[in-house]
């Protein structure tokens, strides 16, 4: 599935300033809809207001269409997303946000003050290195093959430790968003990582302040725009 997804604004702006749009119109994101890290990108695509073309990989149908050669010369790591931009192809989705920040700081994700950039990283690698990538559907799917573990319970017991972890540091930093009212990548980490949590069934009375902060979040056009249910590919 192929679409280009355009922010509105960032078209009228581009058109009535007369601006070429030539490198962002090349900006190619392979996604997955429900795939959290896709959907960071996503999210930070929208906020930055910068054109791409959709190119849907599918995790599962066809045996993982992510496994696949045509793809894995993309990414060897063979996992979404990938974007390709300003002729470059980059994976990860952390390394993504981190180039789209340097190359295109209009509407930035980082806060301008050293100390809290690294807080906002430090929120949104709690997320990235110890929630996610635990209870992603590769590792689940080899937990269940190997050791017929139960895939929910695996996750709601490091997706509560994150997010005990995560609340324990909001108690310093939070404002209206995770960072003081400003939206970062704490904040883009943060919603498709509560969105997982409901799918697996997690109670988020017992995180207050990052139920609010989700709920404020998805309240912002960006977000609205990268949801997975709005996506091309979305089942």
């Amino acid at each position: 599935t192929r679409r280009i997804i355009m922010a509105e604004v960032s078209a009228k702006r581009r058109r009535s300033e007369g601006q070429a749009s030539d490198v962002d119109s090349a900006v190619v994101l392979y996604s997955y809809w429900r795939s959290s890290c896709s959907w960071r990108v996503r999210i930070a695509l929208a906020i930055k207001e910068i054109p791409f073309e959709y190119r849907a990989v599918h995790l599962i149908k066809e045996g993982g269409q992510q496994l696949k050669e045509e793809y894995a010369n993309i990414n060897p790591m063979k996992s979404v997303p990938s974007i390709i931009i300003d002729g470059h192809t980059l994976a990860e989705s952390m390394a993504i946000m981190e180039y789209l920040e340097e190359t295109r700081p209009a509407n930035p994700i980082l806060p301008k003050d050293p100390f809290l950039r690294a807080k906002a990283r430090q929120l949104a690698e709690i997320i990235n290195a110890d929630i996610q990538p635990i209870a992603n559907l590769r590792v689940l799917k080899k937990i269940e093959a190997d050791h017929q573990a139960d895939k929910v319970a695996w996750s709601q017991h490091f997706i509560h430790a994150g997010f005990a972890a995560f609340s324990k540091v909001l108690e310093e930093t939070a404002g209206r968003y995770c960072v003081g009212d400003e939206v970062t990548i704490a904040d883009i980490c943060l919603v498709p990582q509560v969105y997982n949590a409901k799918r697996n069934n997690i109670d988020l009375s017992a995180y207050p302040t990052i139920a609010r902060i989700d709920a404020a979040l998805n309240e912002l056009p960006a977000f609205k725009a990268a949801h997975p249910a709005v996506q091309p590919d979305a089942e």
